[in-house]
Protein backbone atom coordinates (compact mmCIF):
# COMPACT_ATOMS: atom_id res chain seq x y z
CA UNK A 1 0.00 0.00 0.00
CA UNK A 2 1.33 3.43 -1.27
CA UNK A 3 1.65 5.50 2.17
CA UNK A 4 0.76 8.65 -0.39
CA UNK A 5 -2.71 9.40 -0.43
CA UNK A 6 -3.26 11.71 -3.83
CA UNK A 7 -3.40 15.43 -3.12
CA UNK A 8 -7.20 15.35 -4.51
CA UNK A 9 -8.37 12.90 -1.99
CA UNK A 10 -6.51 14.82 0.75
CA UNK A 11 -7.45 18.20 0.08
CA UNK A 12 -10.76 16.92 -0.37
CA UNK A 13 -11.28 15.09 3.04
CA UNK A 14 -9.44 18.43 4.63
CA UNK A 15 -11.98 20.57 2.93
CA UNK A 16 -14.89 18.62 3.93
CA UNK A 17 -14.10 18.77 7.74
CA UNK A 18 -13.39 22.03 7.48
CA UNK A 19 -16.95 22.92 6.03
CA UNK A 20 -18.42 20.97 8.61
CA UNK A 21 -16.17 23.44 11.48
CA UNK A 22 -17.25 26.67 9.75
CA UNK A 23 -20.56 25.84 9.28
CA UNK A 24 -20.77 25.48 13.11
CA UNK A 25 -18.03 27.51 14.24
CA UNK A 26 -20.10 29.54 16.84
CA UNK A 27 -21.38 25.82 18.82
CA UNK A 28 -17.64 24.92 18.05
CA UNK A 29 -16.13 27.97 20.13
CA UNK A 30 -18.62 27.39 22.53
CA UNK A 31 -17.81 24.33 23.48
CA UNK A 32 -14.42 23.72 23.33
CA UNK A 33 -13.19 27.33 24.22
CA UNK A 34 -12.71 30.53 22.94
CA UNK A 35 -9.54 29.75 21.22
CA UNK A 36 -11.28 27.10 19.44
CA UNK A 37 -8.33 24.54 20.56
CA UNK A 38 -8.58 20.56 20.07
CA UNK A 39 -7.65 19.11 23.27
CA UNK A 40 -6.27 15.20 22.63
CA UNK A 41 -7.23 14.94 26.49
CA UNK A 42 -6.06 12.14 28.33
CA UNK A 43 -8.08 10.34 30.86
CA UNK A 44 -7.19 10.22 34.32
CA UNK A 45 -7.95 7.19 36.67
CA UNK A 46 -6.66 5.78 40.41
CA UNK A 47 -4.23 3.32 40.27
CA UNK A 48 -2.38 1.79 37.23
CA UNK A 49 -0.41 4.18 34.47
CA UNK A 50 -2.76 6.54 33.24
CA UNK A 51 0.14 8.15 30.79
CA UNK A 52 2.94 5.80 30.29
CA UNK A 53 3.46 7.23 27.05
CA UNK A 54 4.52 10.97 28.57
CA UNK A 55 4.60 12.92 25.70
CA UNK A 56 2.72 10.92 23.60
CA UNK A 57 -0.72 13.08 23.48
CA UNK A 58 1.31 16.09 22.75
CA UNK A 59 3.07 14.65 20.03
CA UNK A 60 -0.07 13.47 18.27
CA UNK A 61 -1.85 17.25 18.69
CA UNK A 62 1.73 18.48 17.18
CA UNK A 63 0.87 16.20 14.03
CA UNK A 64 -2.38 17.12 13.95
CA UNK A 65 -1.62 20.55 13.55
CA UNK A 66 0.92 20.01 11.11
CA UNK A 67 -0.71 17.67 8.83
CA UNK A 68 -4.28 18.91 9.02
CA UNK A 69 -6.07 22.61 9.45
CA UNK A 70 -7.16 21.17 12.60
CA UNK A 71 -5.78 23.90 15.44
CA UNK A 72 -4.54 21.03 18.70
CA UNK A 73 -3.98 22.17 22.07
CA UNK A 74 -0.08 22.04 22.30
CA UNK A 75 -0.48 20.97 25.79
CA UNK A 76 -2.79 17.87 26.07
CA UNK A 77 -5.03 18.31 29.08
CA UNK A 78 -5.83 15.24 31.96
CA UNK A 79 -9.80 14.74 33.19
CA UNK A 80 -11.45 12.16 35.21
CA UNK A 81 -14.65 10.36 34.10
CA UNK A 82 -16.42 11.93 36.97
CA UNK A 83 -15.54 15.73 35.67
CA UNK A 84 -18.38 17.69 33.67
CA UNK A 85 -15.81 19.08 31.81
CA UNK A 86 -15.31 15.59 29.84
CA UNK A 87 -18.52 17.20 27.67
CA UNK A 88 -16.25 20.45 26.33
CA UNK A 89 -14.60 17.96 24.37
CA UNK A 90 -15.37 15.35 21.33
CA UNK A 91 -12.17 13.09 21.95
CA UNK A 92 -10.75 11.11 25.20
CA UNK A 93 -7.49 9.09 25.01
CA UNK A 94 -7.82 6.58 27.52
CA UNK A 95 -4.23 4.85 28.17
CA UNK A 96 -2.54 2.37 30.26
CA UNK A 97 0.12 -0.43 30.59
CA UNK A 98 -1.36 -2.51 33.92
CA UNK A 99 -4.65 -3.18 35.88
CA UNK A 100 -6.31 -0.30 37.74
CA UNK A 101 -8.76 -0.63 40.30
CA UNK A 102 -12.88 -0.75 39.55
CA UNK A 103 -13.72 2.62 38.70
CA UNK A 104 -16.16 4.60 41.11
CA UNK A 105 -20.16 4.77 40.02
CA UNK A 106 -20.10 8.25 39.42
CA UNK A 107 -17.12 7.34 36.60
CA UNK A 108 -18.71 4.28 34.95
CA UNK A 109 -22.04 7.48 34.81
CA UNK A 110 -19.67 9.80 33.48
CA UNK A 111 -17.76 7.42 30.46
CA UNK A 112 -21.72 6.20 29.94
CA UNK A 113 -22.86 9.92 29.14
CA UNK A 114 -19.96 10.82 27.28
CA UNK A 115 -20.15 7.81 24.69
CA UNK A 116 -23.86 7.83 24.51
CA UNK A 117 -24.16 11.80 23.55
CA UNK A 118 -21.47 11.71 20.85
CA UNK A 119 -18.24 11.43 22.71
CA UNK A 120 -15.73 9.13 21.00
CA UNK A 121 -12.84 7.06 22.99
CA UNK A 122 -9.78 6.04 21.79
CA UNK A 123 -8.55 3.13 24.11
CA UNK A 124 -4.61 2.21 24.02
CA UNK A 125 -3.16 -0.80 25.38
CA UNK A 126 0.41 0.24 25.96
CA UNK A 127 1.76 -2.63 27.18
CA UNK A 128 0.43 -4.09 24.01
CA UNK A 129 -0.18 -7.36 25.79
CA UNK A 130 -4.28 -7.66 25.66
CA UNK A 131 -3.40 -9.41 28.56
CA UNK A 132 -7.26 -10.14 30.08
CA UNK A 133 -5.51 -9.79 33.61
CA UNK A 134 -3.89 -5.98 32.59
CA UNK A 135 -4.45 -2.71 31.08
CA UNK A 136 -6.84 -4.69 28.33
CA UNK A 137 -8.83 -6.55 30.68
CA UNK A 138 -9.74 -3.71 33.09
CA UNK A 139 -10.59 -1.80 30.55
CA UNK A 140 -13.07 -4.44 28.80
CA UNK A 141 -14.28 -4.94 32.48
CA UNK A 142 -15.37 -1.03 32.73
CA UNK A 143 -16.54 -0.99 29.56
CA UNK A 144 -19.01 -3.43 30.55
CA UNK A 145 -20.21 -1.88 33.46
CA UNK A 146 -20.78 1.13 31.57
CA UNK A 147 -22.36 -0.32 28.30
CA UNK A 148 -23.91 -3.72 29.60
CA UNK A 149 -25.55 -4.40 26.45
CA UNK A 150 -22.87 -3.30 23.77
CA UNK A 151 -20.74 -5.59 22.38
CA UNK A 152 -16.89 -4.99 21.78
CA UNK A 153 -16.12 -5.94 18.39
CA UNK A 154 -13.83 -6.14 15.65
CA UNK A 155 -13.87 -2.75 13.78
CA UNK A 156 -14.37 -3.97 9.29
CA UNK A 157 -11.56 -2.87 7.37
CA UNK A 158 -14.19 -1.06 5.37
CA UNK A 159 -15.16 1.44 8.41
CA UNK A 160 -14.53 5.25 8.03
CA UNK A 161 -12.01 5.34 10.22
CA UNK A 162 -9.48 3.96 7.84
CA UNK A 163 -10.25 6.85 6.03
CA UNK A 164 -11.00 9.97 7.37
CA UNK A 165 -7.74 11.99 6.22
CA UNK A 166 -5.19 9.17 5.40
CA UNK A 167 -6.32 5.79 3.61
CA UNK A 168 -4.94 2.93 5.48
CA UNK A 169 -5.23 -0.67 5.48
CA UNK A 170 -4.85 -2.01 9.06
CA UNK A 171 -3.93 -0.44 12.32
CA UNK A 172 -0.28 -0.53 13.65
CA UNK A 173 1.26 0.76 16.80
CA UNK A 174 4.77 0.52 18.29
CA UNK A 175 3.69 -2.97 17.10
CA UNK A 176 2.36 -4.41 14.62
CA UNK A 177 -0.35 -6.51 16.37
CA UNK A 178 -3.75 -7.88 15.31
CA UNK A 179 -5.05 -6.45 11.86
CA UNK A 180 -7.72 -4.92 13.43
CA UNK A 181 -9.20 -2.28 15.55
CA UNK A 182 -12.36 -3.59 18.71
CA UNK A 183 -14.49 -1.02 18.38
CA UNK A 184 -18.04 -0.52 20.52
CA UNK A 185 -20.78 0.87 17.96
CA UNK A 186 -23.64 3.34 18.68
CA UNK A 187 -26.04 3.75 16.13
CA UNK A 188 -23.86 2.90 13.66
CA UNK A 189 -21.07 5.31 15.24
CA UNK A 190 -17.51 4.25 16.42
CA UNK A 191 -18.34 5.48 20.19
CA UNK A 192 -15.04 3.82 21.58
CA UNK A 193 -12.13 2.21 19.44
CA UNK A 194 -9.71 -0.41 21.51
CA UNK A 195 -6.33 -0.67 20.27
CA UNK A 196 -3.68 -3.26 21.69
CA UNK A 197 -0.92 -1.83 19.42
CA UNK A 198 0.14 0.90 22.06
CA UNK A 199 -0.44 3.99 19.93
CA UNK A 200 1.84 6.43 22.11
CA UNK A 201 4.67 4.28 21.60
CA UNK A 202 4.83 4.77 18.25
CA UNK A 203 3.89 8.82 18.48
CA UNK A 204 6.65 9.51 22.10
CA UNK A 205 9.66 11.73 21.58
CA UNK A 206 11.86 13.00 23.59
CA UNK A 207 12.76 16.65 25.05
CA UNK A 208 15.55 16.26 22.61
CA UNK A 209 12.99 15.16 19.44
CA UNK A 210 14.52 11.66 19.40
CA UNK A 211 11.45 8.88 19.09
CA UNK A 212 11.55 7.56 22.67
CA UNK A 213 10.73 3.61 21.59
CA UNK A 214 11.54 1.25 18.71
CA UNK A 215 8.82 0.41 16.66
CA UNK A 216 8.87 -3.19 15.79
CA UNK A 217 8.86 -5.11 13.23
CA UNK A 218 8.19 -1.92 10.84
CA UNK A 219 10.44 0.91 12.00
CA UNK A 220 10.11 4.27 10.38
CA UNK A 221 7.21 3.53 8.21
CA UNK A 222 5.33 1.52 10.55
CA UNK A 223 5.57 4.68 12.71
CA UNK A 224 4.24 6.75 9.95
CA UNK A 225 1.43 4.28 9.76
CA UNK A 226 0.83 4.39 13.06
CA UNK A 227 0.75 8.85 13.39
CA UNK A 228 -1.25 8.31 10.54
CA UNK A 229 -4.12 6.75 12.48
CA UNK A 230 -4.02 8.76 15.56
CA UNK A 231 -5.01 11.43 12.77
CA UNK A 232 -7.47 9.45 11.46
CA UNK A 233 -9.33 8.59 14.42
CA UNK A 234 -9.43 12.38 16.09
CA UNK A 235 -10.53 13.07 12.82
CA UNK A 236 -13.16 10.79 12.75
CA UNK A 237 -14.27 11.99 16.15
CA UNK A 238 -14.51 14.97 14.68
CA UNK A 239 -16.21 15.02 11.93
CA UNK A 240 -17.38 11.17 12.13
CA UNK A 241 -19.09 9.84 8.74
CA UNK A 242 -18.79 13.13 6.58
CA UNK A 243 -17.31 10.86 4.09
CA UNK A 244 -20.47 8.95 4.07
CA UNK A 245 -22.77 11.33 3.24
CA UNK A 246 -24.06 11.48 7.45
CA UNK A 247 -22.28 14.88 8.54
CA UNK A 248 -22.31 15.67 11.98
CA UNK A 249 -21.73 18.36 14.44
CA UNK A 250 -18.03 17.98 15.69
CA UNK A 251 -19.44 18.82 19.42
CA UNK A 252 -22.36 16.80 18.79
CA UNK A 253 -22.76 16.21 22.68
CA UNK A 254 -24.01 19.72 23.04
CA UNK A 255 -26.53 19.50 19.87
CA UNK A 256 -27.82 16.57 21.14
CA UNK A 257 -28.31 17.09 24.75
CA UNK A 258 -30.36 20.37 23.25
CA UNK A 259 -27.77 22.95 23.16
CA UNK A 260 -26.18 22.63 26.67
CA UNK A 261 -23.49 20.52 28.49
CA UNK A 262 -24.95 18.23 30.71
CA UNK A 263 -23.65 17.59 34.31
CA UNK A 264 -22.29 14.03 35.12
CA UNK A 265 -24.70 13.02 37.29
CA UNK A 266 -27.46 13.58 35.18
Amino acid sequence: MSLEPTWITRTALTLACALVVTALAPSWARAIGEDGEIDVRVVRYDGGHHRPRETAPRRLAWELRKRTSIDARLEPSEVRLDDPSIFTTPFLYWTGDEAFPALSEAEILGLRRFVTLGGLVLVDDASAASDATGFWGAVRRELARALPETPIAPLPASHTVYRSFYLLDRPVGRVAGPDHLDAIVLDDRAAVILSPHDLGGAWARDVYGNWTYPVEPGGDLQRERAIRLGVNVVLYALCLDYKDDQVHAPFIMRRRSGGRVPDVDE
